[in-house]
């Protein structure tokens, strides 16, 4: 295998995990980058860029990006934490304080937290959103502001798949008056130097990779590999379960390979970043990059500070999720207790453990059907974990 990059001494493990996934567990193209302590310790790549065969297997190169999917929740959520340290939102309250039509159907007392914790009751929507509708700015927000909640906002947690995207993005809009992928960009990427985008520029597009599905290794390694009552892959199958719902919220399911769904704004699922942007930005959130730190102490103590925890009423099994992250956990094993970041359905994670000063990103083209505790991500993290 040709991988490509740099690893600092010590973290030769994690190259070596790297290879093997590659070699064993069905990886085609992929990156992964650490920081300790503010500083780049690993930066790889190997591979092809597409996975999907349907171009020229042209080689994973330096600045090749990749659609995220979830892992983009874990930037998204920067931005209202980050609106909250600047005194720009009050977590405790109610979202209609900022957002008048969506005290509506029973939901007036759901807050902000609400929102960012996966509390908020509103992951299915009654009418599923065309492809078009999704991603024209106003069609989602429009949907969830009329929608009956599922459950009394905050009694109950599930994850909000595809409805965090306009629930966040809508609040942002309120607030600042800029669309979340403008304000990412203006006050997240660009200070920070991050190849990450809500809403890729056409400029960029030459450098993202066509991302496809590949097949669980032999002997299974699956995701989410837990043994509830009832399984995820079980729930999925039946159509009227909040988690088959919750993932079928547009209708019929997008193309993440088209030029029009990246170019969308769905801070949800639609990001596109590098490895490297990920890592960066999770350092930044936990200690000063290059000068730049985005989260104060009282800020970072928020995000990883628990909010949610137990059964999870889509994703089935027992997820913890902070404001906006998800936090280590049998669902999402990170590096460590104090560990926040997201992990992105098929693959990629984002994350940092404060504690140790390591930030984390993985990206991948190759897409498995698991939601969380993907094994090639985890393999990564374990080796991480063994050159501490």
């Amino acid at each position: 295998m040709d991988v490509q990059g740099t690893v600092a001494a010590g973290f030769e493990p994690v190259r070596d995990a790297f290879v093997r996934n590659f070699e064993h567990l069905g990886e085609r193209g992929a990156a992964v980058a650490v920081y300790r302590d503010g500083y780049k310790v690993v930066d790889l790549w190997a591979g092809t860029r597409n996975a999907d065969e349907t171009t020229v297997l042209e080689p994973w190169a330096l600045d090749t990006a990749q659609v995220v999917r979830s892992a983009t929740k874990g930037v998204t959520a920067a931005v209202p934490l980050l609106l909250h340290q600047r005194g720009q939102i009050d977590l405790d309250a109610p979202v209609g304080t900022y957002w008048p039509e969506f005290k509506a159907a029973g939901k007036e007392r759901a807050l902000v937290r609400h929102l960012l914790s996966h509390r908020a009751g509103v992951p299915v929507l009654d009418r599923p959103l065309t492809p078009a509708e999704a991603v024209d700015g106003t069609s989602g927000a429009l949907a969830l502001a009329a929608q009956q909640p599922v459950w009394e906002p905050g009694t109950d947690h599930g994850y909000h798949a595809h409805t965090y995207s306009w629930l966040i993005a809508e609040l942002v809009k309120r607030v600042t008056g800029r669309s979340i992928g403008r304000w990412i960009a203006e006050e997240i990427a660009r200070p920070l130097g991050l190849d990450f985008w809500v809403g890729l520029p056409a400029e960029e597009a030459h450098r993202v990779g066509r991302i496809g599905p590949v097949e669980e290794p032999v002997g299974g390694g699956g995701a989410l590999r837990l043994r509830p009552k009832r399984s995820v892959s079980e729930a999925y199958q039946d159509p009227r379960s909040l988690t088959r719902r919750a993932f079928a919220v547009i209708e019929p399911r997008p193309d993440e390979n088209d030029p029009a769904y990246r170019a969308a704004e769905l801070p949800a699922s639609g990001g596109i970043s590098t490895a490297r942007a990920l890592a960066r930005c999770y350092a930044a959130m936990i200690g000063p990059v290059d000068g730049h730190r985005l989260f104060a102490p009282a800020t970072l103590t928020l995000a990883r500070t628990e909010e949610s925890a137990g059964p999870d009423r889509v994703l089935v099994v027992a997820t913890r999720f902070g404001l906006g992250f998800m936090l280590h956990g049998p669902a999402a094993p990170l590096l460590g207790p104090g560990s926040f970041g997201h992990p992105g359905r098929g693959g990629s994670l984002g994350f940092a453990d404060p504690e140790s000063g390591i930030a984390f990103g993985y990206v991948t083209n190759g897409m498995r059907k698991g939601v969380t505790a993907d094994p090639r991500a985890q393999a990564l993290v374990r080796a991480v974990r063994s050159s501490l």
